[in-house]
C-alpha cells in the first residue's frame, strides 16, 4: 500500500548541503543525514526538487538500461531554480530536554499550529526551518534509536508499545497515551538508566533489553504479533508493504543501518565519440535540443529536425571546424538519442572490465584522438626494468561515472546480487535514471606479463596459500554470496596495488584516501584473452584536484624507485611475527600477511574492502623466503 511523502525538503541554506559523492554513497537514497538542527532521510530520486545535471557513460546506461545519469544540482544560471536533493522526516518520534515530552513531529506540529506567531508559520507552514517545543522554547531532539530488518525496511522504535508491555507489571496501552523520555538516578548507568514513561497510565520501562537480538522474538511469542513484526516501511518514498519479518533495534547512526550499492565505470571513448563530446558541449547544439524538447510527440520531433537538419549541420560544422559528413552522421542519432555505438554487456561480467583494460593496454582497433574523458601515454617499459611488468601507460585523463542503484540493511550485498531479498531499488521501474556523479583524474596502468605470473602460481608455496584462503573464503559471509574464489594471481595484483598505493602517497603527498585502485583480472581459459593489469588513479572532484602529480610519479626516473621501494616495505612489518604467519586476520579472515602496518588502505580506496591480501605472495615468509614474486629482486 503506497503512502505519499509527507514533505519535500530542497537543500536551499548552506547548513544542509552534502557534496555529489555523499549523496551517492553514504548519504545516498535512504540513509539519514544528521544536519546541525535535525536529522533526514534522502528520499527517492522521483521526487527530487528541481533538476539534476545529465551525464553520461554510454557502456554504464545500457548496462543499467537507463538514459542517463542524474548529478546532483543543476548548472543552470537561474537563481530562482530549486535545484538539489529532497528529503523526509525520519526519525519522527522527538523530544524536549527540558520538559522531557517525547511524541511524534505530528504532535508537535499541531503546537506549532496552535501557538506559533502567524508570520511564522507563513514562512514555514510545516516547521522545517526550526523545530522547537512552544511550552519550553527549547529544540527539539530526534530519537537516537530506530529498527531495521533484513528486507531493508526501517521505522521508529515502537515507543508506546515498549513503555506499557514491557512495564512492570504489563499494562494495556492506553486511549491517549503522553510519553515522556526519563534518565533515571545516578547510581543506574547504561541503557538500564534511560526510561520511557506513560504518564496517562503511569506505565514506564527502561531500555535494558531494547537491544538483545531476541527481544522482539521474544515479545512476538508471547502474542504481541502486530505491535512488534516488521511493518514493511520506506519512509524515503512513502510505501508500506506486508513483512513480516523480526527486526532489530539499532542506533540511527550504526554502520549496519545502511549499506549503499554502487556501481563505478571509467569512460571509454569509441572512435567517434571524441566527435560527440565537442558536438554535444557545443552552444548551438545545446540551442537545437531545447528547440525539439518543445515537442511531445517524436515524430513531430523528426519531422521539424528533418526540415533544419542541413542547415543545423552546416552552423556546428563550421563553429567546431569539423567535416560535414562527420557532423550529418552523428548529429540526428545525438538529437534524437538514438546513437548505439557499443553492444550491450553485462555490468557484472569480465568482458565489460575488459573494454576498460583494452583501453588502458592500448589493444584496441583504433586509437582515440580530441577525447575530452581519456588520453593515455604509453612508455618504454625496457627503461623500468621491473621483473613481470609488460607495459607502464600514463593516463593523463580519465573520467569516471559511479551510480547508485540500490541498498540495503544489516548485511551489505553486492551489486550484480540486484535479485536477493535485501536489495532495495531506489527507483520506480519506469524512471529512466539512477543517481550518481561523474569525477576527473589521472592515473599509472601497469600491465603484468600473464605466462609469467601462471608459471609462478604453479609452486607448492603459492598453491598452498591460495587453498587456506580460498578455505577461509568459502566459510565466510561474502563466500556464501558468490560463487568467485579468489585464486593466488588476483591476490598478487591486489596487494601490490596497495602497497603501490601507499609508496605513491608518500611520494606525491596525494591523501591515500584520494587514490584508487582498479583491478583487471580474468585467467587465460580456453584460448579467452586473460588480463592481469592494475590501474592506480586518482578522481577527486574536490579541493585537491588532479594536477598531474600522479602522472609524474609514473616516469622513468620516478617510478623503478617507488616500485622498489613499495617491495623494500612488504618485506618488514611491525607486526610481524604475528603478520606474515598469520593464516587468516582481517574481515572474516580473509587476509594473511596484510593487516593495518603493511597491507591495508582505506577502505574508499579499495574495491575488495580490504580483504583478499597477502605480501607473503610478493616477498615470501620466513619459512619460504626464496618464493614470493619478487623476493629474488633487489
Amino acid at each position: 500500500m503506497k503512502k505519499s511523502i509527507n514533505y519535500q525538503f530542497p537543500m536551499m541554506k548552506p547548513g544542509y548541503q552534502t557534496r555529489a559523492s555523499q549523496s551517492i554513497l553514504q548519504y545516498g537514497v535512504g540513509a539519514m543525514v544528521d544536519f546541525p538542527d535535525q536529522t533526514l532521510m534522502t528520499a527517492a530520486p522521483e521526487v527530487w526538487a528541481g533538476s539534476v545535471t545529465e551525464i553520461h557513460d554510454e557502456r554504464l546506461e545500457k548496462a543499467l538500461h537507463i538514459d542517463y545519469i542524474g548529478m546532483p544540482g543543476s548548472r543552470s544560471n537561474d537563481i530562482n531554480t530549486k535545484a538539489g536533493i529532497s528529503y523526509v522526516r525520519f526519525p519522527e518520534w522527538y523530544f524536549c530536554p527540558v520538559c522531557r515530552r517525547f511524541q511524534k513531529i505530528s504532535e508537535w506540529k499541531k503546537e506549532y499550529v496552535k501557538y506559533a506567531a502567524s508570520k511564522t508559520k507563513e514562512n514555514d507552514p510545516h516547521m522545517l526551518k526550526r523545530l522547537q517545543c512552544f511550552r519550553c522554547g527549547c529544540p527539539l531532539v530526534a530519537a537516537g534509536i530506530i529498527r531495521i530488518c533484513s528486507n531493508g525496511h526501517v521505522d521508529d522504535f515502537p515507543w508506546v508499545e515498549w513503555a506499557h508491555i514491557k512495564s512492570i507489571p504489563k499494562k494495556e496501552i492506553c486511549a491517549s497515551p503522553q510519553i515522556e523520555f526519563r534518565t533515571g538516578n545516578s547510581v543506574t548507568e547504561g541503557l538500564q538508566g534511560l526510561v520511557v514513561a506513560c504518564t496517562s497510565c503511569k506505565a514506564s520501562a527502561t531500555l535494558k533489553e531494547a537491544f538483545y537480538p531476541n527481544v522482539f522474538q521474544n515479545l512476538i511469542d508471547e502474542g504481541y504479533v502486530e505491535e512488534f513484526r516488521c511493518k514493511g516501511r520506506h519512509p524515503w518514498n512513502g510505501t508500506r508493504c506486508h513483512c513480516g519479518q523480526i527486526p532489530y533495534t539499532k542506533q540511527k547512526g550504526d554502520s549496519s543501518v545502511y549499506f549503499s550499492i554502487s556501481v563505478s565505470s571509467i569512460v571509454i571513448p569509441t572512435e567517434t565519440d571524441a566527435c560527440i563530446n565537442k558536438i554535444r558541449e557545443c552552444r548551438k547544439y545545446k540551442t537545437y535540443e531545447l528547440i525539439l524538447s518543445e515537442f511531445e510527440e517524436k515524430t513531430e520531433r523528426e519531422e521539424f529536425l528533418d526540415q533544419k537538419y542541413d542547415s543545423w549541420c552546416e552552423n556546428i560544422s563550421e563553429l567546431l571546424l569539423i567535416e560535414p559528413r562527420r557532423v550529418k552522421k552523428l548529429l540526428k542519432g545525438m538529437l534524437l538519442q538514438e546513437n548505439k555505438d557499443r553492444e550491450e554487456v553485462e555490468l557484472d561480467s569480465t568482458e565489460y572490465r575488459y573494454q576498460e583494460y583494452e583501453a588502458l593496454a592500448g589493444l584496441m582497433k583504433y586509437e582515440i584522438e580530441g577525447s575530452e574523458d581519456f588520453l593515455r601515454e604509453e612508455m618504454d617499459v625496457e627503461e623500468y626494468d621491473i621483473p613481470g611488468l609488460k607495459k607502464v601507460v600514463l593516463v593523463k585523463k580519465l573520467r569516471e561515472v559511479r551510480a547508485l542503484i540500490g541498498f540495503s540493511r544489516m548485511v551489505p550485498i553486492s551489486p550484480n546480487k540486484m535479485d536477493e531479498s535485501g536489495f532495495v531499488k531506489i527507483k520506480e521501474d519506469e524512471t529512466n535514471w539512477y543517481p550518481g556523479y561523474e569525477v576527473r583524474g589521472e592515473g599509472i596502468f601497469l600491465q603484468f606479463d600473464q605466462d609469467m605470473l601462471d608459471e609462478w602460481s604453479k609452486s607448492d608455496f603459492v598453491i598452498h596459500r591460495q587453498e587456506i584462503m580460498k578455505a577461509n573464503y568459502v566459510d565466510s559471509f561474502m563466500g556464501k554470496q558468490s560463487s568467485e574464489e579468489p585464486d593466488a594471481e588476483f591476490v598478487f595484483l591486489h596487494t601490490l596495488a596497495h602497497l603501490l598505493m601507499k609508496q605513491v602517497s608518500f611520494e606525491c603527498g596525494y591523501n591515500i584516501a584520494s587514490l584508487r585502485e582498479r583491478l583487471y583480472y580474468r585467467p587465460q581459459v580456453d584460448g579467452e584473452d586473460g588480463m592481469a593489469g592494475i590501474l592506480l588513479y586518482t578522481a577527486s572532484g574536490d579541493s585537491e584536484g588532479t594536477l598531474g602529480g600522479l602522472v609524474r610519479q609514473g616516469r622513468r626516473d620516478c617510478f623503478p624507485r617507488i616500485f622498489k621501494e613499495a617491495i623494500n616495505k612488504a618485506r618488514f612489518c611491525s607486526n610481524d611475527p604475528i603478520c606474515i604467519t598469520s593464516t587468516g586476520q582481517g574481515r572474516e579472515s580473509l587476509n594473511m600477511a596484510a593487516c593495518h602496518s603493511c597491507g591495508l588502505v582505506p577502505e574508499t580506496s579499495c574495491e575488495k574492502y580490504n580483504a583478499f591480501l597477502d605480501r607473503g605472495l610478493i616477498v615470501g615468509t620466513f619459512e619460504n623466503q626464496k618464493d614470493g614474486f619478487y623476493s629474488n629482486w633487489k
